[in-house]
């Protein structure tokens, strides 16, 4: 019995202004290539299928697309809520898709009642565990002590029906300790959100969402198989793929990990201005379609850089400096956060990276009035 684990698609999602939805597009495409390989019974998703809990009508088109794909080969596909997501959209007609093989995790309630999937002489219980808070549990077991999201998890697995004598798999969307976390998660500073593997001791494999790195969690059952594209340039040497988990038996399975190619990758690039511009440099590599963060190495700031640097790197992302005069990166925006600023910060901004220290109150109070002047004149 084989299954296919995919976790943290997050359609419809925007890196540094850039859309990832014909990048997002392509994966799914190469995922449902895979599928066709590998011929699983069942296709999980843990979790934040979406960027946003009101995704875009693009990003819900998109799912439905991959969703009806999956449904016309007669699969069994788990579909749970992640912290990014509603979990009552993603509940919406759960009970009417069950029928066609589409299992949607509802908004929890107390109750997981598992789901079976038989192939020849094997069955396994699937259970699903949409992404949920301490606030979710205490309120189902108001007599239970529940404090952590360890105690939460715990408290919800005690209470399930499970029969161990079957193969039985969870899917959820929590974070493990101990895992590797990427700057594109949602995070609660001082680990609060941590759960302790020891909770998912009655389960022969735990298909788990939320962290965009592929990853074991002290267990070679316990695993984060990551996010199907780089979110984050903290990924950037991150290698995607999908996890397939095959049983033979009760507690007997074994993994293999499928690559992930993008359509573009992120990709990170340092050096001088005129090394990087430099045509041998740049035409016999993917560079110029790629999603890049350049660092240069100059000591002397380039004019314009951003506009001279896209000439080459369709789509550069960010820019950033490391030489002695910054002496930390002093990140160059090239998304429309400048576009909010006022004219006093974006000069404080420049003023800053140019010098490598804020300005003092004498200079920032000049600034601000010669703007005033500036900005009275041309109403005039």
């Amino acid at each position: 019995m084989k299954f296919i684990h995919l976790s943290d698609l997050h359609l419809g999602k925007r890196v540094y202004e850039y859309s990832m939805l014909e990048d997002q597009e392509y994966i799914l495409k190469k995922i449902i290539n895979i599928v066709d390989e590998e011929k699983p019974e069942g296709v999980i998703i843990a979790g934040d299928i979406y960027d946003k809990s009101v995704p875009s009508a693009e990003a819900v088109s998109l799912f439905d697309d991959f969703l009806v794909a999956l449904a016309k080969r007669k699969l069994e596909v788990f579909v749970i809520s992640g912290n990014h997501d509603s979990p009552e959209r993603i509940a919406f007609g759960s009970r009417i898709m069950d029928a066609t093989g589409i299992h949607m995790s509802p908004v929890y309630d107390k109750t997981i009642d598992p789901i079976t999937v038989r192939s020849k002489d094997i069955e396994a219980n699937v259970y699903m565990l949409p992404f949920i808070k301490p606030v979710h549990v205490r309120k189902a077991f108001p007599n239970e002590k529940i404090e952590s999201y360890t105690d939460a998890i715990d408290c919800v697995i005690k209470n399930m029906d499970i029969d161990d004598t079957k193969i039985n798999i969870l899917v959820a969307h929590q974070f493990v300790t101990g895992s590797s976390r990427s700057d594109s998660e949602d995070y609660i500073v001082g680990g609060l959100d941590n759960v302790d593997s020891y909770v998912f001791k009655p389960f022969d494999y735990v298909a788990l969402g939320h962290l965009h790195n592929p990853q074991d969690c002290g267990s070679d059952n316990i695993r984060y198989c990551g996010s199907p594209l780089k979110y984050s340039f903290s990924e950037a040497k991150s290698e995607k793929s999908v996890t397939v988990i095959e049983f033979e038996g009760k507690g007997a399975f074994s993994k293999k990990i499928i690559p992930l190619k993008p359509k573009r990758d992120l990709v990170e690039i340092k050096g001088e201005y005129k090394d990087l511009t430099a045509k041998s440099f740049y035409e016999n590599t993917s560079y110029r379609d790629d999603y890049v963060h350049i660092t240069l190495t100059d000591e002397n700031f380039i004019p314009d850089v951003v506009s001279k640097l896209r000439v080459i790197y369709r789509n550069l992302m960010k820019v950033d400096y490391d030489n002695e005069t910054t002496r930390k990166n002093t990140v160059i925006n090239t998304d429309s956060d400048v576009k909010r600023k006022t004219p006093h910060e974006l000069f404080s901004d420049f003023y800053e990276m140019q010098n490598a220290q804020p300005m003092n109150k004498e200079q920032s109070d000049f600034m601000k009035e010669l703007i005033k002047k500036i900005e009275e004149k041309t109403i005039q």
